[in-house]
């Protein structure tokens, strides 16, 4: 992993009761904080142009390997990994850190987690940004009113059956864990990414994020974010699409920029880091100064 990181970065640990979770810092200690959470199949490392730039800023920018994806934060159950449990986890992590108030940033499930933090800690949350993940409640709405929206999240039923994911992704060399970053991810991320959920009982901790999903069943989404946001959303995501992105505004009850990335993918963090570093600073500066 080392190669794949700026000089600057350093990494930390953070906790949790008796998790353990690894993580990557960059910038002054006393710089205002900025959590990025990653998604699927994702790492802390997806974060490390941004965690860059913003520590260059004058952010203090930490990037932490989330609840199954640090070996040292693997529990066994899949209710462990319900949302109310990711939640908790950012708030801790923030506690951690020393921030009262943070910024908060995600991707994939990371932006999942980051709508429903913001929501449930607005007290906390000084400004959101998320890439490709719509708000739940607009993510809702498309899952019962679209074909495409249900089509293009097809991919949960698998990932749901314990076993069948395991094999369907580690096969063949991890073909089908390389296949879902859609050649649109650097290689040596990519190859960091595979070798580390290869790991025993690596790829079972994460997919049980999905596998936590059938316990929530009827639970209520996050409410309106009451934060400033930033969403950007790539009109080639294969996971989310128009619908639910363009419809994402009516749920931020804030200060709200939407930004749609044409031609680029879902792994907007890493494939688009030009694209959305320089509109994440601005958002960041304009919530500082707010």
């Amino acid at each position: 992993m080392a190669n794949t990181l700026a000089p600057e970065t350093q990494a930390l640990t953070l906790r949790r009761g008796d998790l353990e979770f690894d993580a990557l810092a960059a910038g002054p200690a006393d710089g205002p904080l900025v959590l990025f959470l990653h998604g699927f199949p994702e790492f802390a490392t997806c974060w490390r142009r941004h965690l860059v730039a913003a520590a260059r800023a004058g952010y203090r920018a930490v990037a932490v390997d989330q609840r199954g994806y640090s070996p040292g934060a693997r529990p066994l159950d899949e209710a462990d990994y319900t949302m109310p449990e990711l939640v908790a986890d950012v708030a801790t992590f923030a506690d951690g850190l020393g921030a009262e108030r943070f910024h908060l940033v995600g991707h994939d499930w990371g932006g999942a987690v980051a709508w429903e933090a913001a929501a449930r800690h607005a007290d906390r949350v000084a400004s959101l940004a998320v890439l490709s993940t719509p708000h739940p409640a607009a993510l809702s709405a498309a899952l019962s009113s679209s074909p495409e929206q249900r089509e293009a999240m097809s991919y949960f039923r698998l990932f749901q059956t314990p076993g069948a994911a395991e094999e369907a992704l580690l096969d063949n060399g991890a073909a089908g864990l390389v296949g879902a970053f859609q050649g649109r991810v650097p290689e040596d991320l990519v190859e960091d990414n595979v070798r580390r959920l290869s790991q025993a009982g690596a790829l079972t901790a994460a997919l049980n994020w999905y596998r936590a999903l059938r316990l929530e069943s009827g639970s209520p989404g996050a409410p309106a974010v009451g934060a400033p946001t930033l969403y950007v959303w790539g009109s080639e995501d294969m996971s989310f699409t128009a619908g639910p992105a363009r419809a994402t505004g009516d749920w931020v009850a804030a200060p709200y920029r939407y930004i749609e990335l044409e031609g680029f993918s879902h792994w907007l963090p890493e494939e688009a880091p030009e694209e959305t570093i320089p509109p994440l600073l601005d958002h960041l500066a304009a919530a500082e100064e707010g």
